[in-house]
């Protein structure tokens, strides 16, 4: 479970040039030991939620795109590029792998502190990069995108936003799936910014309207992956829009987030023009 935190009780340094980092991928043997694992020790307040390295390779999603109904495609939100927050490390990113479409969407906390400046976003997702590629060898970040409580998104997994790439987030379901990752940390009682909440709705209004689904309806998603709440090979039902313990044992993206999900449903839905 992704229920275990430590406090950050400084302010986060400024961090050092990242080295490049090649294309390395995780063994088959460690991903059964992914499960929110924390990162540097420096960071240790920086307890990840992304587990599971699904990969499968397929169609881009813009091949699908003409396919979904123009009149149910929400428009694309302002996405601030990952070399904002990765820097030189960008020019040097790992092959992606692609699903056919975004069935899917899951809503994930980064269950860190709470109380940053949004300018420091770039350096927050610089650490989580840091402790999922640098410290367990993940070939990249496992979010697909990730927002800030200001409600600016940022471009998380490398292969192009409009793609179906494959991420890193929900063990068992990675495939055909959009990770997007709130930094913070949500348990119940925390108050979620609205700004924050409107973010998310707008990357899932968005990805899921490339390929015409409603984010209120059902989906129906096969788990690659028995460490997931579904055994590899057979389907689970999830609402278009879950949250990451809808797949996997864990707590994120927290009591507080889930709660705010049929609300985000509903205004993801309205951005597409649905009623």
């Amino acid at each position: 479970m992704c229920a275990h935190r430590s406090p950050l009780t400084a302010r986060i340094p400024r961090l050092p040039r990242l080295p490049r980092l090649g294309p390395d991928r995780l063994p088959r043997s460690a991903r059964a030991a992914l499960a929110c694992v924390p990162g540097l020790a420096a960071v240790a307040a920086l307890v990840l939620c992304a587990v599971g390295v699904d990969r499968t390779q397929g169609d881009a999603e813009r091949a699908v795109a003409a396919r979904a109904s123009v009149g149910h495609r929400a428009p694309k939100p302002h996405i601030v590029p990952r070399e904002r927050w990765l820097g030189d490390a960008a020019s040097t990113q790992p092959p992606a792998r692609y699903a056919d479409r975004v069935s899917a969407v899951f809503v994930h906390h980064t269950d860190s502190p709470n109380g940053y400046d949004c300018a420091d976003a770039p350096r927050i997702i610089q650490y989580l990069y840091t402790g999922q590629a640098g410290v367990r060898h993940w070939d990249d970040i496992g979010y697909n995108f990730l927002v800030d409580r200001c409600g600016t998104v940022y471009e998380g997994r490398a292969g192009g936003t409009g793609r179906a790439v494959v991420g890193a987030h929900t063990q068992g379901f990675n495939v055909g799936t959009a990770g997007i990752a709130a930094l913070g940390t949500f348990t119940a009682g925390v108050p979620v910014p609205k700004a924050m909440t409107d973010a998310i709705a707008a990357v899932a209004a968005w990805k899921l309207g490339l390929t015409g689904i409603d984010p209120r309806a059902s989906v129906r998603l096969v788990s690659t992956n028995s460490l997931s709440k579904y055994r590899a090979g057979t389907r689970g039902t999830f609402t278009a829009v879950s949250g990451h313990t809808d797949g996997y044992w864990t707590a994120c993206p927290g009591a507080a987030l889930m709660a705010r999900l049929p609300s985000i449903r509903q205004e993801a839905a309205r951005l597409q023009g649905r009623r």
